[in-house]
């Protein structure tokens, strides 16, 4: 028995569905390639990554969450001192109890040009620990960031920090003379690159300083990193212009004169910074500037993180912040 209105309406659903389903089809086969770009990208940043042995680590250091350090007693804080208009242009600093003619260390901290804090607690926490409890000022910086400030508008936020914190450091009980420079990851870079040719930062109204603790920057010659395979997030960086390369370049820059520098590296890294820092304190030689390397069994965070925990590794920086001036080998107990 055939029933046609229910056989009709039924051809009817069918075609409706079907139609429905070839609809629902190309617009999944849309949304798909729309995905791929973004998709494809983020996997070859991740196979860059893991082929330099990094990973987000280095991309994300210095974003670790801010903290209020325990302060050895008697010291203070004096925090978010402005030197520019800008809402991170401001910097921090530790101070010890009866502070007089102290050195200081002025640290900047990492997280890939683009992110990290002055108040993270691998950038301060053993560092103000271990060196206020010693007599040191311990300052601790922040810089405009990209996309709105590259790598060399960085530089100049560093030494404009540096600037006013020299002409504030006698009214801490500091010592404008006795400043070290201490960076790390992206930091490291910025230090090393005012180190090579202080005029940059003299401009900037700075004194020169003692010298500069590098740690862990695979950047000290900027040209070959960007010629090979890198991690991706140094593309935002540094883009693609050879002559921005070169001017954002530590081992470019480098001139004689130059205050002394330790390379601290990571050996745990498969892109290898301590054969980038090694060529670097090769041809820093060449030009009659002590630049040392400090290979370190770490990773690249806890380089940072570790330093100035009891060890080998605090006692190896230490013996190069003591060779760079009396006072400090003094303050160092060496």
């Amino acid at each position: 028995m055939q029933f046609p209105g229910l056989f009709s309406s039924s051809t009817v659903c069918g075609r409706a569905w079907r139609r429905a389903s070839l609809a629902l089809l190309a617009l999944g086969l849309v949304f798909s390639a729309a995905a791929q770009g973004p998709l494809r990208e983020r996997l070859a940043e991740r196979r860059a990554q893991a082929a330099a042995g990094a990973g987000s680590e280095i991309e994300t250091e210095g974003a670790g969450p801010s903290v209020r350090v325990p302060l050895p007693p008697g010291a203070r804080r004096v925090a978010d001192q402005a030197y520019g208009a800008d809402a991170l242009q401001k910097l921090d600093a530790y101070i010890p109890a009866q502070a007089q003619g102290a050195p200081v260390i002025f640290m900047v901290h990492g997280g890939a040009w683009r992110t990290g804090s002055k108040t993270a607690r691998g950038v301060v926490g053993n560092k103000v620990d271990r060196w206020v409890s010693r007599g040191f000022i311990v300052v601790s910086t922040n810089y405009r960031l990209l996309p709105g400030a590259d790598p060399l508008v960085q530089a100049d936020d560093v030494a404009r920090a540096l600037a006013f914190a020299q002409k504030a450091a006698a009214g801490w009980g500091g010592d404008a003379g006795r400043f070290v420079l201490m960076g790390h990851s992206a930091g490291a870079h910025l230090v090393a690159l005012l180190n090579a040719n202080p005029q940059r930062a003299l401009a900037q109204g700075a004194r020169p300083w003692l010298g500069t603790v590098a740690l862990d920057s695979a950047l000290l010659d900027v040209a070959p990193v960007m010629e090979r395979r890198h991690l991706p997030f140094y593309d935002a960086a540094f883009g693609s212009d050879p002559a921005f390369w070169r001017a954002a370049s530590p081992q470019q820059q480098l001139v004689r004169g130059a205050a002394p520098l330790l390379a601290v590296c990571s050996t745990q890294r498969r892109d290898r910074p301590c054969d980038g820092a090694q060529r670097f304190a090769d041809h820093a030689g060449s030009l009659g500037v002590r630049a040392e390397v400090l290979g370190q069994p770490m990773t690249h965070g806890e380089i940072n993180a570790q330093l100035g925990l009891p060890g080998a590794y605090t006692d190896a920086v230490e013996a190069f912040l003591a060779s760079l001036d009396p006072a400090l080998r003094a303050r160092l107990g060496r």
